[in-house]
């Protein structure tokens, strides 16, 4: 969507507008743990694309909450925000924390060959040979 500096700063409004409201003023249980990690609106403010966040698990359900809370929502937004017009309002599963934890556990499970001296072909390099060490100690 194409965004300019005032449509990002309704973007910010209206994201924590609609934590507020899917924290205080929806009572779906299913809705519990959600998190809203960012919104795009247009720079019309007639449509407006929230991303949210749950454990992976959840996904099904918390996009099923969100349909059928989504005229509730959307009309107390309007009245939060007091604009002119009341954007139309799209739900996606923002998963960028899943991917980050998933590279996390990742990084955590490296092989032990990654801490290995490596040369400029990525073959490991080799410690000087034995003997070469042994004859300049007996000269």
């Amino acid at each position: 969507m194409k965004q300019n500096a005032a449509s990002r700063r309704s973007g910010q409004i209206a994201r924590e507008k609609l934590a507020s409201i899917l924290l205080f003023e929806v009572s779906d249980p299913e809705l519990e743990l959600v998190t809203v990690t960012g919104v795009d609106v247009s720079v019309d403010r007639t449509f407006m694309r929230a991303y949210v966040s749950c454990a992976p698990e959840r996904y099904d359900d918390v996009m099923a909450a969100l349909g059928r809370a989504k005229g509730r929502i959307r009309s107390l937004l309007g009245h939060a925000l007091g604009w002119r017009v009341t954007p139309e309002l799209a739900f996606s599963i923002d998963t960028s924390t899943d991917e980050a934890e998933r590279i996390a556990r990742a990084l955590e499970q490296r092989p032990p060959t990654i801490d290995v001296e490596k040369d400029e072909n990525g073959y490991p390099v080799e410690d000087a040979p034995e003997v070469a060490a042994s004859d300049t100690d007996e000269a």
